[in-house]
């Protein structure tokens, strides 16, 4: 398998660490809010490259981490926590905000299918393994202490920022925009590992002691930054090195730099070896915002009337590193191609076998920066090949432990609907049709696939290989 590696700048061979055995970092949500679709299509596609590594016979040790603490509204250090924004809003806790939010997330990645990770973990629940990598990168001299905070030395990494092409001293990520800019900063990029409970944070409804002095607050009280999280949380289930980062585009100027820059001075080693970045779902070719009312969540979706498969099936169609435009028309399509999908399925009885070369073609696809859209592509090639139906049946259903479409239960669902005895005389109604259609009695054919449609709700179609039929 090939993966474009952010941090060269092309395709590389997937060469694992330990075997086949894939150590693989994805980072989550801040849970202060209802995730909105696009948020839903990042997960998606960590969720699609994990199944690919599968299915091709890799173990795929998955961690996400949830953001409960930390997070301000700019990434760069400034602004309000965003746990304690949500708090305020509802009037809750932000333990109980974390909680509310993550359950929502959970049934919504489980209502478009996406696999449970090996991990996860909340930050607050890192607490004290995120003081310990502090205190480690204070004794190495690649942090410092000021009355307001605690700072990595961004001139102690080396190659900062990671990703991109710009000279250290041209950057200012963080320099006097906001209310919490500290004069005491040795430089515009040095990042928070740990903000004390002072200044405008003297009433943050998060923190914990720590063993850090402070001028200012009593046994060093305070909450983490944002971006230690994931170095720990990362360390703490995969160990110091990793096969996979991934995250969105979003990350890349600020949040992976700085993830990267503190766990390579803290444990002199490469942090991980492939580093992947989704790009962003737009609407109407704009930019997802709350405000404009197109920051859709997965309800809205299925108040529309849609299945949160289709929306899957919708994911499927744009390549992880390629933007994704939204429209409600785009989804309805989908919805279409789905049903048609499981309705052509639903036509093929027997067992089959999986076809070889259609395999290797769909194991190419994957294997080349896992390019779905393409490997959706092969599964329609495969239903007008000229493969037994059954063949065609039993090869969609083994991509679709990549795609995560769930079309074995829809088929199932569907055929749950006739009782046994039901089946056996739709069954004999379909014969008793072949046999007058055989005489060329079209009147008695009609009138059995009429009764067919209002007696049972199936559906027959006539085609060259035969009459086939179907649930609607």
């Amino acid at each position: 398998m090939e993966l474009y590696n952010t941090l060269t700048k092309q395709k590389e061979e997937l060469k694992p660490i330990k075997g086949k055995l894939i150590k693989f970092y994805h980072c989550g949500p801040t849970v202060y809010w209802t995730q909105h679709i696009g948020n839903l299509r990042a997960m998606t596609m960590g969720d699609l490259i994990r199944r690919s590594l599968m299915y091709m016979g890799f173990e795929v040790n998955y961690v996400r981490n949830y953001t409960d603490v930390g997070h301000l509204t700019s990434d760069a250090d400034e602004g309000e926590d965003k746990m304690e924004k949500g708090a305020k809003r509802e009037g809750l806790s932000p333990e109980e905000i974390a909680d509310k939010y993550i359950q929502i997330f959970e049934n919504d990645i489980k209502k478009i299918n996406l696999l449970e990770p090996t991990h996860k973990s909340k930050a607050t629940a890192k607490i004290s393994e995120i003081i310990q990598m502090i205190q480690v990168l204070l004794e190495k001299q690649a942090a410092y202490i000021t009355p307001k905070a605690i700072y990595f030395d961004v001139t102690k990494a080396q190659d900062y920022p990671a990703f991109s092409n710009k000279k250290l001293e041209d950057q200012r990520t963080g320099a006097g925009k906001g209310e919490i800019v500290d004069s005491n900063k040795r430089h515009p990029a040095d990042f928070v590992l740990w903000f004390f409970k002072t200044g405008v944070h003297k009433n943050a409804l998060q923190f914990w002691p720590s063993p850090f002095k402070s001028e200012n607050v009593a046994n060093g009280e305070g909450f983490p930054g944002w971006h230690i999280e994931c170095s720990v949380i990362a360390e703490s289930f995969l160990g110091k090195t990793l096969d996979i980062h991934m995250g969105g585009v979003e990350h890349i100027p600020i949040h992976h730099p700085n993830e990267i820059a503190q766990s390579e001075t803290a444990n002199e080693q490469k942090f991980a070896n492939y580093w992947l970045h989704n790009e962003h779902l737009l609407v109407n070719d704009r930019k997802m915002s709350k405000s404009e009312g197109t920051g859709f969540s997965l309800q809205e979706i299925q108040d529309r009337g849609f299945d949160p498969m289709d929306l899957r099936y919708f994911f499927l169609t744009a390549h992880y590193r390629s933007k994704q435009n939204f429209t409600w028309s785009a989804l309805e399509a989908a919805k279409n191609a789905r049903i048609k999908l499981i309705n052509q399925l639903r036509t093929i009885t027997g067992k089959g076998q999986v076809n070889p070369k259609l395999k290797d073609q769909f194991l190419m696809t994957i294997k080349d920066d896992v390019n779905i859209p393409n490997a959706l592509a092969i599964v329609w090639e495969v239903l007008k090949s000229n493969i037994p139906e059954a063949d065609k049946k039993a090869t969609i259903l083994d991509f679709d432990q990549v795609l995560g479409l769930k079309l074995k239960e829809s088929l199932l669902e569907k055929e749950a609907k006739l009782s046994e005895a039901e089946k056996t005389q739709v069954k004999e109604l379909l014969a008793q049709r072949e046999a007058a259609r055989k005489t060329r009695d079209f009147a008695q054919s009609d009138q059995i696939r009429d009764t067919l449609k209002e007696k049972y709700n199936v559906e027959i179609e006539d085609t060259p290989e035969g009459t086939k039929w179907r649930i609607i």
